[in-house]
This record gives C-alpha cells, structure tokens and sequence, in this order.
C-alpha cells in the first residue's frame, strides 16, 4: 500500500504521476478486499468502479465540483479516498461511517443515495444552482448504473436534461448488473450501442476547433449537433437514444483503463452541453471470486480473502429466512393455482423469487428497478383475472406509493403486495429501513395490511391472500431469520382481520404485530421465570396478556373491545415508525368506542431517522428489545 498510505484526501492523489495510478488502483481494490473480508459489505460493485472513483478525483477538483453517485453500494473506495480510510473499518456499525454516502457525513458526499436512479436529477439540480449562482468554474458529475438507468426516475432527469441549459456530464457505468442481471429493452439497447472510436475522435475534435474559432455559437449549437447525430447514426446504422434526447454521446470505452479514463475526461472537463460518457465495467474486477460470481458476491459476507471461500453459517439448526419460506411457499401456491404470477423490481434472488422464476420462468416477471411500474404492471395483470404477488423491500415499495393507491386499491384488484425487510434492517441503514409502510398504507380504502409472526403465518397469510375475492393484500416481514426450525406447515386459511390471544393476564394487554411479537413472548418468559424464582416477586411483576393482532386493517375489533373492557394499562408493539401505525389505530379505536386506557405505543420514533448498526443494537435504541418491553410492561399506572 506505498501509494495509497501516503493519500488522505483527493488533492494527495492529484500529485501523483498518471503513470503510477494503474499501481493505486491496484492498491486500492486489494484495501476493499482485505477490509471487506472481515467487516462485510457490497463488495462488488465497489470493485467495479475503482479505476473510475480514481479518475473521477483526479481530473476534478472535488468536493468544489461535484461527483453523485447512483446507490452508494459503489461507494467503498471513493470513501477511502475521501478522509475515511482509517474509520473504514467502522463501515456499517453502530456510530461508524455510514453505509451510503451522505452529505450528512462528508463534504464529498454530494447526495443520499441509497436508492437506485435519483443521480441524474439531483446532479441537475446542482448544474443549474452553480450556473444561477454564478459558480461557473464547478463541474457537475452524476454516475449511473444500467440497472438504475431502467428506473423511471432517470428518465425523467434525462429528459429534463435535454431541455435545461447545464453542462452536466453523465457517466453510464455499464456493467449488465443491478444486484443480479440487468433486464429489459434498456440492457438490450446497451449491449448493441457502439460508436466508431475514430468518428469519436474527430468529433471531439471538430467540436473544439469550431468553438475556439467561434463558428459554433450557441444559437447554431443544437442544428449542427442534429447534423452530426444524423451522419454518426448512418455510419453506425443505429439511432442513439441520447444523442436524440440533445445530450451528446461518447462511448463505449473501457472503465478499467485508467490512463484512457483520466485521458476522456480531461477532455469532456470543459465542454460546453450535457455530455453522457458510456464506460463498460465489470462488476467485480480484479478479484477472481467476485468476477465468476457476481450475485453472491454483491454482498458475500466474511470470506477469506486468499482463497475467497466465503464464511457462511450452515447450522442445520439455524431456521430459514423470511424470504426463501415464501420463495419456497410462492412456487407451492403457484402449483396449486395457475392464475398466479410473480413480480419483482430487480430482486429475484434477495427475495427469493428465483426460486419460482427457475421452476416457472413464463409466470415470473423481473422488471428492473421500477417498483411504480411493477405495482401497476401488477395491477394490469390483476384486472384481466391473474393473481400477482408482487414484491419489493419494503424501503423502496415508498417509491410507488401512488401506483398502489391509483392503479390497484382504488379499482380494488387483487394484488398480493409482499414486502420483504419491513422493520429495521440493521447496518444498511436509514435508507432501507422499512419504517413507514404500515403508516402510509392503513389509510388507503380496499387495502388488506397483514404481518405474520411467525414462519407458519407467513405460509398461511399468502395462502390467504391468493383467496378469490380477497382484493389487494399486504403481508410484511422482516429481513433475515424466522424463529421455526420446522417451517413447513398445511396451508389454511385464516381470517381476515382476526388475531389471537398467546397469553392470557389480568393486568397488562400487549398488542403487537408481525414478528416484533417473538420479542414480546420473551419478555413474558423472563417475567415468569422471575415471578417461578423468587417468593415475593408475584406481587411485583404485572400479570401480562399477548395479542398477536395479525391484521392493522381491518383490526381485530373484538380484541379491541375486550382489551378496553378488562385492562387499565395497554401496551402496542410495531416493528415501524409508531405514529400512523399499529398505535395509532388502537388509540383512535379507543377514543371513538368512548375508551381512555393508558396506552404506552412501542415503535420506531418519528422524530429521527434510524441509523445503522445490527438489529439487535437498533431495536434496543428505539425500545423494540426484550428488555425494554419488560420496562414498559412493568410501569405501571397509578391507580
């Protein structure tokens, strides 16, 4: 590490020779390896971008020009180079450098960007603010991803783009990847887009020598850029999408070629217009394992950096994820009933779709990253008699928030909405935490909102919700590992809008719902243990009722009614933010039915955002663990 130990900031890599950046970013993808190694992370990606994250720093003066990543998974080594190197080791734990880049954290982090396809638009909104405030000397750099760039978002910057006066440049980093393959026309278009390295050439320099003469002015500007798009698409018997938007066109070159990287954007630096540069990158580069594989080791865990075995846990005994019980249990209802279908923006294997999409490739859909378009995809599908299961993590289902109330619930179609990591996620942090979808939802007309406890639940809720008749259905579960070593259970239906008691009390009712509740049942245990271990604890410790309501809308009324009947003291537990959730209903509930228990609301707070650090340290910050809903049961009113 000669070089990159001596580099704290970009403005010590811009001392450096050309010559010797081949040597760093060498250096510097062997430091991500070895760091990621042992504090897991999103290696790929970042592996793919190294000598791109290097030239970017070094032809421009950042952080006074501006780079904006699209999902900071590509991140890792423009925050080594940015002052973090020595706090990396901290990436993705509790009080460490965050997960994504956040300006919240660096003056180099120009964006948030933990969701996919917002880099265009929020680098032009900088273009435009430099050049209205007169900050012409700043340079504006949006980098994105073919599997972003299928997001609609994107297009909408692109097209706002072509309309705005900005000298934006757009790096389209082309690997063929999301997180697994990139799909859709887009990828297609991508795989066939070339341009003649000579036409390249002369064009570039044709351009300079018209504008240092002044025979370009910006009046004749666009004509002669029709001209020359004209010309290159009957050399190249291709029409360019971008060049046919008014953003002009390089590409593609090599995104592992530093020196020809640092050599194009010299180039591109000053000039004038929105410009796109089209690089071909390999997600993975320069670590065997990661080439050959690239979906696992987007995210591969420990592993050994030698021999690039990954460290996973194979204890037989360990149960299964949330997501591969309903993978498994989708493919199973899709036997059983040929009128359903699965959908997914770009997460067939973080959610466990690949398990029906290899069985039944024809009744699986992979729409990219376009969750507003898989939920009315999904909707289209559902009106003409299909029965979509569609689903998303539960962070990114926000951003079709009006596809679900316009193209599903208003016109009743049976959708199943599953989303998938709802709750707290644990080190990835603000951006994926899927705090808010209870909230948001339970207001919306026709819509069904379950969360199931456990494993069996889960199974029972989407045999359920496949029900004829049941119109659109959201069942949300958390991320990672159930509590049941036998998770297979029949499937049998279950009412809508019941819960169940799981423990019966007489001074304290517990409310909580989805797998928040298993927290619940262990403080009662602990609290029974102490009541069975000590003789003048029984007076002490309150006796506790649990209710696993299953179903915020329609709530279970009758639970309702005879909770508000016998106990003084309440207590509602949600793995979500608690205003607008599952509290929120019982008070409302409570004050209409002419009710004024102590209610005590348990959830994730909407004052702050809830940063990162694993489950288990995040639920005891917010008061979600088993040892803070032992102090809630125990606070007792006054009487």
């Amino acid at each position: 590490m000669e070089l990159l130990n001596n580099i704290k900031y970009p403005d010590d890599l811009r001392k450096l020779p050309v010559d010797q950046l081949p040597e760093l970013c060498q250096e510097l993808r062997d430091d991500i390896v070895k760091e990621l190694s042992v504090n897991p992370g999103h290696l790929a990606s970042s592996l793919g971008v190294v000598e791109l994250t290097v030239a970017l720093h070094y032809v421009y003066n950042t952080p006074e020009d501006r780079i904006v990543w699209d999902v900071g998974h590509q991140a890792y080594g423009h925050k080594i180079l940015t002052g973090r190197r020595e706090q990396f080791c901290t990436n993705r734990k509790l009080g460490g450098i965050r997960p994504f880049p956040s300006p919240l954290e660096s003056e180099y982090d120009t964006f948030a960007c933990g969701h996919a396809s917002n880099s265009v638009s929020a680098a032009l909104g900088m273009a435009v603010a430099a050049q209205l405030e007169g900050k012409n000397d700043r340079h504006v750099v949006a980098v994105i991803g073919d599997g972003a760039l299928s997001g609609g978002l994107a297009f909408e910057g692109l097209n706002n783009v072509s309309s705005s006066p900005n000298d934006l440049l757009i790096i389209l980093n082309d690997n063929n990847m999301s997180i697994d393959r990139s799909v859709g026309g887009m990828k297609q278009y991508l795989l066939g887009l070339n341009t003649n390295k000579t036409y390249n050439a002369i064009k570039f320099r044709t351009t300079r020598w018209l504008h240092n003469k002044g025979l370009m002015p910006d009046d004749r500007k666009k004509g002669i850029q029709r001209l020359s798009n004209a010309i290159k698409s009957a050399i190249a018997h291709q029409q360019n999408i971008f060049d046919g938007m008014n953003v002009r066109y390089f590409g593609p070159f090599d995104g592992h070629n530093i020196k020809e990287l640092v050599r194009i954007l010299y180039q591109l630096k000053d000039m004038k217009g929105p410009k796109l540069l089209h690089l071909h990158t390999q997600k993975g580069h320069g670590y065997a394992p990661a080439e050959k594989d690239v979906t696992t080791w987007h995210a591969p865990g420990k592993f050994d950096p030698e021999t690039g075995e990954r460290l996973v846990d194979k204890d037989p005994n360990k149960p299964q994820k949330y997501q591969d019980v309903f993978g498994h249990t989708l493919l199973e209802l899709a036997k059983q009933n040929p009128k359903i279908v699965g959908v997914t923006p770009a997460m067939p294997s973080g959610c466990s779709m690949n398990i029906m999409m290899k069985e039944m490739p024809d009744r699986t859909f992979d729409v990219g990253i376009a969750e507003g378009h898989a939920v009315t995809f999904s909707g289209g599908m559902a009106k003409d008699g299909l029965i979509p299961f569609c689903n998303i993590y539960s962070a990114f289902s926000q951003r079709a928030f009006d596809n679900i109330i316009h193209d599903v619930a208003m016109l009743n179609l049976h959708v199943v909405f599953c989303f998938d990591r709802a709750g707290i996620v644990g080190e990835d942090g603000p951006t994926h935490h899927g705090a808010f979808d209870l909230a948001a939802l339970r207001p919306i007309p026709n819509l069904t909102i379950a969360s199931p406890m456990d494993e069996h639940e889960l199974r029972r809720l989407m045999y359920t919700a496949q029900l004829p008749d049941k119109g659109p259905f959201v069942i949300r579960y958390p991320r990672g590992g159930g509590v049941l070593l036998d998770w297979r259970c029949p499937l049998e239906e279950i009412k809508v809008g019941t819960g169940r008691k799981l423990h019966d009390g007489d001074d304290v009712a517990v409310l909580s719902i989805g797998p928040i509740g298993n927290n619940v049942t262990q403080a009662i245990s602990d609290l029974q243990l102490a009541i069975s271990q000590e003789t003048n604890a029984k007076s002490q410790v309150p006796s506790v009722a649990h209710y696993d309501m299953r179903f915020l809308k329609p709530i279970d009324e009758d639970i309702l009614e005879e909770v508000a009947k016998k106990f003084k003291h309440i207590i509602t537990v949600e793995n979500g933010v608690k205003s607008g959730g599952l509290g929120s209903a019982v008070l409302e509930w409570m004050s209409d039915h002419g009710y004024s228990p102590r209610i005590t609301r348990l959830g994730m707070p909407d004052t702050e955002f809830v940063e990162h650090g694993t489950v288990d340290e995040l639920q005891h910050i917010v008061g979600l663990d088993k040892d803070s809903i032992i102090k809630a049961i125990c606070q007792q009113p006054s009487i």
